[in-house]
């Protein structure tokens, strides 16, 4: 699924900014199928299995190249047939568009 999301850029976000009301997120959340809004708003996250390790690793560098290209790094944990990445933006304490941009770009690797 494309979602005009996947087409945009992460901007840096040094803080100052607010974070995304839970009304914005319901808005978000429609573009990046899969990801579950944590219950506090702060984070998003999304499972994922796979045959063996060796495709989990490979998903993780492909989701490591995005994470570098758009300078904004999710919490990844991976092992043998899974993977589970944690999105948000420290710096305001919750969400922003920048961890939906991701995700979505995410989505199309997967």
């Amino acid at each position: 699924m494309d979602s005009f999301l996947s087409k945009k850029k992460c901007i840096p976000c040094e803080g100052g900014v607010k974070a995304l009301t839970f009304d914005e997120l319901e808005d978000y959340k429609n573009e990046v199928p899969d990801w579950e809004i944590m219950d506090d708003g702060k984070s998003i996250k999304k499972r994922l299995k796979f045959s063996n390790f060796v495709k989990s690793l490979e998903f993780v560098n492909k989701v490591a190249l995005i994470a570098e290209e758009e300078n904004h790094h999710p919490d990844i944990e991976f092992g043998w047939g899974y993977c589970v990445i944690t999105i948000q933006t420290h710096s305001i304490g919750g969400l922003h568009e920048n961890d939906f941009i991701v995700a979505s770009k995410i989505n199309e690797i997967n």
